[in-house]
């Protein structure tokens, strides 16, 4: 199945208030927390602004449909790219494009190329003192590190569907926290200095992708093993009823990873705060006090309120068929066969090549 279609269906299908992608909630949870390592030069503007960069950390996600050439920004399919990926991917976009072209690399994921790319933005944006956009890019900066730090976000099998596992994505990104992280140590210590940025985030890709065979081997083992008809339940969100993977299944899950997703979580936080403040750092470290009393002026809520608004717009706007909204019962576990069947919207993938090629 095409990742378009799949992302949207992840979106459409499952509840809003818990998204996917790491999960609405743990989005959020993951900016709410990196704001805490921070210094106290930094700490007080963030804090001030704590819930827009909480509320806002899945901006992404919601425009994804929206805004052309925002999906691939979260994820990157290393197995596409042959065993040695990590050693011979160029670490910089120009050299990349140079090597595969662009339309390769954008068939198959961006993420830590884009992370660099953002992290750019903030730093100018610091460097302006410009309020409303620092707390735009930090809470997209936040998105997109999280993203490359989940195993699922770095192999074309990022929901089971090659090894018939449909339904392991939310499972591991969103139910697994959601019923979990409240028992997780996410104390990071402060946040460092990262004198290569572009290299942290690579490094992240490669902890996140050295963990895929974990993810995908122990939920096929415990499948294999735990009671079939207890594997799932079902739960009342909102006026919906949803089938999820029962807390029995996910905890026992949970326990087999032995602290994985906790582990991905605390590089998150940490990475998140470490890149706020090498951008603070590299804009010559800013005095931020004049931009504590900052608030959104009546014109610029309603600005993005808009912006917002056409975004979910653009959304539903998709043909039923391709995003398999329902009403009512609703099972986001499971992908219906005609996502992938000729004829259903998709972006066709750009064949792999080698620029020798």
């Amino acid at each position: 199945m095409n990742r378009r279609i799949f992302l949207l269906l992840l979106f459409c299908l499952a509840p809003a208030a818990d998204g996917w992608t790491w999960g609405f909630f743990a989005h959020q949870r993951i900016n709410r927390l990196a704001v805490f390592s921070l210094p106290t030069e930094m700490m007080r503007f963030f804090k001030n602004h704590m819930r827009f960069i909480e509320e806002n950390a899945v901006n992404p996600d919601q425009r994804r449909y929206a805004v052309a050439g925002e999906a691939p920004r979260h994820y990157i399919d290393m197995d596409v790219y042959g065993d040695s990926a990590l050693f011979k991917l160029p670490r910089y976009w120009p050299q990349a494009v140079e090597k595969y072209s662009e339309d390769t690399l954008m068939a198959y994921g961006i993420v830590p190329w884009h992370i660099g790319r953002v992290k750019y933005q903030l730093t100018e944006a610091f460097r302006q003192r410009d309020a409303r956009r620092i707390l735009r890019l930090a809470a997209d900066l936040g998105h997109y590190v999280a993203d490359a730090n989940v195993p699922l976000h770095t192999t074309q099998n990022y929901n089971g569907q090659l090894t018939g596992q449909v339904g392991i994505h939310g499972l591991w990104e969103s139910r697994l926290p959601e019923l979990l992280s409240g028992n997780y140590d996410f104390f990071v210590g402060r946040a460092e200095y990262l004198y290569s940025p572009q290299e942290r985030a690579w490094q992240a890709v490669q902890e996140a992708h050295a963990a895929v065979d974990s993810v995908l081997r122990f939920e096929r083992e415990l499948s294999r093993s735990f009671p079939a008809d207890k594997k799932y339940s079902y739960e009342q969100r909102g006026n919906t009823t949803v089938r999820v993977y029962s807390r029995a299944f996910a905890e026992k899950y949970h326990q087999m990873l032995a602290g994985q997703v906790e582990r991905r979580m605390r590089a998150s936080v940490k990475m998140v705060a470490d890149l706020w403040y090498t951008c603070w750092v590299d804009a010559g470290q800013p005095d931020l006090t004049p931009l504590l009393q900052y608030q959104m002026s009546r014109e610029e809520r309603e600005e993005m309120e808009q912006e917002k608004k056409e975004w979910e717009k653009r959304m539903h706007e998709a043909r039923p068929h391709d995003t398999g909204c329902t009403h009512g019962h609703r099972d986001y576990l499971s992908i219906p066969q005609w996502a992938s069947v000729p004829g259903s919207c998709s972006v066709t993938r750009i064949p792999f090549r080698l620029a020798s090629q």
